[in-house]
């Protein structure tokens, strides 16, 4: 018998869906319509999606490094994964597709399609906030990947390849926590996930 998901876990369900309504509500009063080509464009999806991949392993391969230096990174784990609860794996994929998909489509296409990419940064980096010093790291984190996922909506004009590196981001990391929350004595003693034994 499996734990049902933590509390944070069914708030982000429907913080998620609130987003994804909202700026698809956005965009269609300031457009009048919503483009297929704003989320691919049909000759070069193959670019986007390698562009995303790419995006996700560059702020994947970031994170990695700062979890090995940075102990708040360690520590903003346990407390994720605490806040969280348990996840099965395909709780954390759904999390991750629902994740990705709502905030691009919100600050990418909407608020940065609106009023443009740095106060659509700044409030992605906003909405990446918490209590203590450890949440700090993870709203430089969110602006990071708020700058990349920004630049590549800018440069491609559609959201493809920022959907793409949002969900990997989020669909990693949710699947390591998910995987480290029956392995809490090692995070908590500030090992690593990545020296986890086979």
């Amino acid at each position: 018998m499996t734990s049902a998901p933590g509390r944070l876990y069914r708030l982000a369900w429907g913080l998620y869906l609130v987003m994804a309504v909202g700026g698809i509500v956005w965009i269609g009063l300031r457009r009048g319509v919503i483009p297929l080509s704003l989320f691919f464009d049909v000759r070069s999806w193959w670019l986007d999606l390698l562009l995303g991949i790419g995006a996700a392993l560059l702020l994947l391969g970031t994170w990695i490094g700062a979890e090995r230096a940075v102990p708040l990174a360690r520590d903003l784990d346990r407390q994720i994964m605490a806040a969280l609860g348990p996840l099965q794996p395909g709780e954390a994929v759904a999390l991750a597709v629902l994740s990705g998909f709502s905030e691009e489509l919100f600050f990418r296409g909407a608020v940065q399609g609106a009023i443009g990419w740095l106060p659509a940064t700044l409030a992605f980096a906003i909405l990446h906030s918490g209590p203590g010093k450890a949440f700090r790291l993870w709203t430089l984190f969110a602006a990071v990947a708020g700058l990349v996922f920004a630049g590549l909506a800018v440069w491609r004009g559609n959201l493809l390849a920022p959907i793409v590196g949002h969900f990997l981001v989020n669909a990693v990391n949710l699947g390591r926590l998910a995987r480290g929350h029956g392995d809490s004595g090692r995070l908590a003693q500030g090992q690593p996930e990545s020296e986890k034994e086979s």
